[in-house]
């Protein structure tokens, strides 16, 4: 069931309501002495985003400086609900400039009353897309004058696009280079013990586009993933090609995915937005290539001395390297005096974190790098406990690399015009939470 709202308020963190929409007649317009009366005067605020008193629930979110609350009174959808809260924000955002607060609220009075009157009708989510909202509500916000955004500019033809098929998408547009741009942005998250082996490890990823092409074109990617390329070779009646496929887990899309032809033949079709978009998001928790083994040897030498070793070794190819990579070594809070010694890049002791952060600008593929230090610790008169030590960190950022092995076998463009495109497709793998117990 969808939000069905029958309020919305807007509050800052006093409880004062700086504007407020009634969608139903379900609820009374006290409802908002409720909140502050039972949540934000008995500093539960922070307890649990959802609450009911009486015979209505109360979803609240804080953004910034004020608290967005939407009144319910039957069985509504949750999730729906925040996932509208967070779109609107988007929204507003993009009116004022890329600001929301407080005083953004008190400078558009008017204009919000107008967008909440498009986004909702009685209670119902309707069209949140700034690109579509833009083309008939006109009026321009009053911009926070630290913002650096340029104002966008109004586009003809708004009741063909917001009627149309393809609503994120106007026509009329014209290129003299078309081009595409496609990244693929992945995030390792690992936990490995002191003895080198995986407890935890899995992937994230997003496929993130940039197109700038002309007329209403129609898009087909195909990657190496391992249902769509046996659904390919089921509807050709030919043999997969040798070469790694991978499983991918929790995949959602952009709305602009042909969702039908998708389960059909399992490869993904649409028509592209204008501009920087997400196409898809992802998780592999199977087969993935860890870009760095790290290896730690921490000595306690009696009460006031350590001996720390730390050797990464770089997993992925020779010709690649990685970037802006930093190993964050905690150490004791009474530590006085370390002396470092590393085969490449720069360390130091930080005192506010309590860590030897060792820092490599550019670190090659199948090389080792290897951190020795003394510390030296303040000598205390109480007795030392064992305590569980924190893991060592690591941040880094390889290039044309993806730690799941997904790879972009083809990315095809089709016009009506025939127009000729450029294709870009690019790989980043990045540092989620990569840790590694001492």
């Amino acid at each position: 069931m969808p939000v069905a709202a029958s309020a919305i308020y807007f509050l800052n963190l006093r409880g004062d309501v700086l504007i407020n929409r009634l969608y139903r007649d379900d609820v009374g317009g006290n409802m908002v002495d409720a909140f502050r009366t039972h949540i934000m005067q008995t500093k539960e605020l922070g307890v649990c985003p959802v609450r009911q008193i009486g015979g209505c629930s109360f979803f609240y979110m804080k953004i910034s400086n004020v608290y967005i609350v939407i009144v319910v009174s039957t069985n509504a959808n949750v999730a729906c609900a925040f996932k509208f809260v967070v779109e609107a924000v988007a929204l507003f955002k993009s009116y004022f400039g890329g600001a929301f607060d407080e005083d953004a609220i008190r400078n558009n009075f008017v204009l919000i009353y107008e967008l909440l009157d498009e986004i909702m009708d009685f209670g119902y989510p309707q069209n949140l897309s700034p690109e579509i909202l833009k083309l008939y509500i006109t009026q321009e916000g009053v911009r926070s004058p630290f913002s650096s955004k340029a104002a966008d500019k109004a586009v003809p033809n708004a009741t063909l696009q917001v009627t149309g098929a393809v609503g994120w998408r106007r026509e009329g547009l014209v290129y003299k280079k078309n081009e595409v741009f496609l990244d693929i942005v992945e995030s390792v998250n690992l936990l490995m013990s002191s003895k080198g082996s995986v407890l935890r490890c899995d992937v994230t990823g997003k496929v993130l586009m940039k197109c700038f092409l002309s007329g209403m074109p129609d898009l087909k990617l195909g990657l190496n993933d391992k249902i769509g390329l046996e659904k390919e070779s089921e509807l050709k009646s030919r043999p997969t090609k040798s070469g790694k496929t991978i499983e991918l887990d929790d995949v959602t899309f952009h709305q602009c995915v042909n969702l039908t032809r998708f389960n059909a033949e399992k490869t993904v079709s649409f028509v592209p937005p204008d501009g920087e978009f997400e196409l898809m998001k992802y998780r592999i928790t199977e087969g993935v290539n860890l870009p760095f083994k790290v290896l730690p040897t921490i000595k306690e030498l009696g009460r006031t001395r350590m001996e720390v070793n730390v050797k990464v070794k770089s997993v992925f190819g020779a010709k690649m390297f990685a970037l802006g990579v930093v190993v964050k070594i905690p150490v004791p809070k009474q530590t006085a005096k370390t002396n470092f010694t590393v085969t490449s890049g720069k360390a130091k002791y930080n005192a506010s974190i309590d860590c030897l952060v060792w820092k490599i600008r550019k670190f090659p593929g199948q090389t080792e790098s290897t951190l020795s230090a003394e510390v030296e610790l303040i000598s205390t008169m109480t007795e030392k406990k064992p305590a569980t030590k924190p893991p060592i960190q690591m941040e880094f950022q390889v290039p044309m690399f993806t730690a799941s092995g997904l790879r972009v076998r083809f990315l095809k463009v089709w016009e009506k015009s025939g127009y000729n495109t450029v294709e870009w497709v690019r790989y980043i793998t990045k540092a989620g939470s990569y840790e590694i117990r001492c």
